[in-house]
């Protein structure tokens, strides 16, 4: 069988890392092979965001670059579809595999569908049901043409049921993130500034903030910084700035003692922070999967989540895009009463090895 991987994000870069490996070894150890070509968009085409993970990860250089970064939503998606058009070509596959719910998921499936290619989507199935997300929108692009599904979670399961999708290409095989995460742990690097800083262990918070709703307006910002500044009793806050976030930052003259405003991390310095902070607040999804695992208290600044079993198994509260909602959080946090945990069903480290084991019994 000859397979395309897609990735362009950061999000798809941890997502691929585990798989690229488990097809190396099933490759060595079987006679029968899965050829893969690994593309990379170029959506995210800044150092900090691509290259890192890449080398962090130990992922194989890209077959192909499409340097396909920049430019509006729209721009962006027809750049991906034009340079991923000519690839598959160039390079025909019988399967083009998509993970997770970025610009780059979407636009190469659609392109891969047209020209009568299968598709895999890894992670379909997630659904936040908030269609002012562009990530919402990709997945129910992307879970409306393709034809495998690897899901997460037995709500991801359900969610493409209730599209009509046959039980038979539903595959619920775990969460492929989570293999990167426990394969790493034992790398993770603790950042420079740590030391420098001071930052006693477990004596923290890590703080991340990239979405449009919550970074955009400079006043809704502040109000949130302020709130947070306020309510975790001077400990430090860690704060590693997201390029669409800075932005916002660099039109305010803003300072409070306690948060710090650090450049984005690599994957490994950026889970030793979390993994050794006393909270995470944040507004990404990935990252509430990440402190579930670790058993790290964290606060979402969302109305939705996509990810359900991090709430309703992890760690994670859906705080809302309201500052003032973090502050009863904060109290139940230092005052020891937060909710017990568990790790999610098949969040056990093999979940590359299942999906690559599916693989090889796929029609090419």
């Amino acid at each position: 069988m000859d397979i395309t991987i897609i990735a362009g994000a950061r999000p798809n870069f941890i997502k691929i890392a585990p798989l690229v490996s488990a097809l190396n070894s099933w490759n060595k150890q079987n006679t029968t092979k899965i050829n893969y070509r690994l593309v990379h968009t170029g959506q995210h085409f800044d150092e900090k965001m691509s290259q890192s993970f890449f080398d962090d990860l130990n992922i194989p250089p890209p077959h192909i670059n499409l340097n396909a970064g920049g430019g509006s939503q729209a721009e962006q998606t027809a750049t991906i579809m034009i340079a991923f058009e000519k690839e598959l070509e160039d390079h025909p596959a019988g399967l083009v595999i998509v993970v997770g719910d970025v610009t780059s998921t979407m636009a190469c499936t659609i392109v891969a569908k047209k020209m009568n290619i299968k598709v895999a989507h890894i992670e379909g199935g997630i659904r936040s049901f908030d269609m002012s997300m562009p990530e919402e929108i990709n997945r129910m692009v992307t879970d409306s043409i393709s034809d495998y599904f690897f899901t997460t979670s037995k709500t991801a399961n359900q969610n493409l049921s209730n599209l009509g999708i046959p039980k038979e290409r539903i595959y619920f095989v775990g969460n492929i993130m989570i293999d990167t995460l426990l394969g790493n742990i034992d790398r993770f690097k603790k950042p420079l500034f740590f030391d420098r800083l001071g930052l006693p262990e477990t004596s923290y918070f890590v703080l991340t903030m990239h979405r449009p709703a919550n970074v955009d307006q400079t006043n809704i910002l502040i109000e949130f910084l302020d709130t947070i500044s306020a309510h975790v009793h001077n400990l430090p806050v860690i704060f590693p700035v997201h390029p669409r976030t800075a932005k916002t930052l660099e039109k305010l003259d803003f300072y409070r003692s306690n948060i710090y405003f650090v450049e984005p991390l690599s994957y490994l310095e950026f889970n030793y922070l979390v993994k050794n902070a006393k909270g995470v607040i944040t507004d990404s999804g990935g990252i509430t999967e990440e402190t579930t695992v670790f058993g790290v208290p964290c606060m979402t600044l969302r109305d939705n989540t996509e990810r359900p079993e991090t709430i309703q198994l992890g760690t994670n509260v859906l705080v809302g895009t309201n500052p003032k909602h973090l502050i009863p959080y904060m109290k139940k946090l230092f005052s020891n009463d937060w909710k017990t945990s568990e790790i999610p069903e098949l969040w056990d480290g093999n979940t590359a090895e299942r999906i690559v084991a599916i693989l090889s019994k796929l029609e090419s």
